[in-house]
This record gives C-alpha cells, sequence and structure tokens, in this order.
C-alpha cells in the first residue's frame, strides 16, 4: 500500500448521508490512483457504516458533525465527530416506524467501533476490513 489516503469534510443538512458516502467514493478513488485498490465490498461497507453514523450525528447532535476517512493497509478507518456529549445507545428497532436498526448495522460491519468523549462532544471510530 502507497502512502496514505485521507479525507476530511465537516457535514450538515438533510443531504449529509450522501456526502457522507461521496467522501468514501473519493477515497476509494484516491486510493486507485495511489496505486492501491479498495474492493467493491470493503467500500459499500464503508458507506453503509458513514450513511448510519453521520444520519444519527446530523440526527441527533445538533445537525453538524465532521466525517475523517484513512485508508490502511487493514482497511478503511471512520471518525464522526459532532457537538453531543451522549453516546449512542442500541435500541429496538421500531417495527412500524423508523429507526433502531442503524448501531447494529454499524457494529455488524465494523469492528474496533469505540466512542471518545471530548471537551466539545464525542467522535465515534469505526474501522472496516476489507473482505477476506
Amino acid at each position: 500500500m502507497g502512502g496514505a489516503v485521507r479525507r476530511h469534510c465537516d457535514i450538515h443538512g438533510p443531504h449529509a448521508a450522501a456526502q457522507a458516502r461521496r467522501e468514501v467514493h473519493r477515497l476509494t478513488q484516491e486510493a486507485l490512483l495511489a496505486g492501491d485498490r479498495v474492493s467493491p465490498a470493503e467500500e459499500d461497507d464503508a458507506m453503509i457504516v458513514v450513511s448510519e453514523l453521520v444520519t444519527n450525528a446530523v440526527r441527533h447532535a445538533g445537525g453538524t458533525c465532521s466525517l475523517d476517512l484513512a485508508l490502511r493497509a487493514d482497511g478503511i478507518d471512520i471518525d464522526v465527530s459532532d457537538g453531543s456529549p451522549e453516546t449512542p445507545r442500541p435500541r429496538e428497532p421500531a417495527l412500524l416506524g423508523e429507526g433502531g436498526y442503524g448501531w447494529g448495522i454499524v457494529a455488524r460491519l465494523a469492528r474496533d467501533l469505540s466512542v471518545r468523549g471530548g471537551a466539545h462532544g464525542k467522535t465515534i471510530h469505526a474501522h472496516v476490513d476489507p473482505p477476506r
């Protein structure tokens, strides 16, 4: 794997999840230009993880967040930071409504899932492995 490929952006508004997915795609394209290939399955998993994390940050933590992505030899690191000190909690999926599925999906697709609190909110870290 060549040099580190990273992306950072601040995200807000109703199209935040779509913007986050575009950032994952840009990361994989930059990696390809640097001579590293990210499999379609790994890119898809990373897109789902960022979609869920960014959607929750925008919905539950004030409408804005930042996204940091880093391609590593062992997969993709994803960090979503927002201004809320509240730690995400799994909840029962709503059978006749929306919500409750995201955290479980993220936990299934990512490893090293962690939440770090800070002076100005929290950062959720997830790592997506390449397929085996």
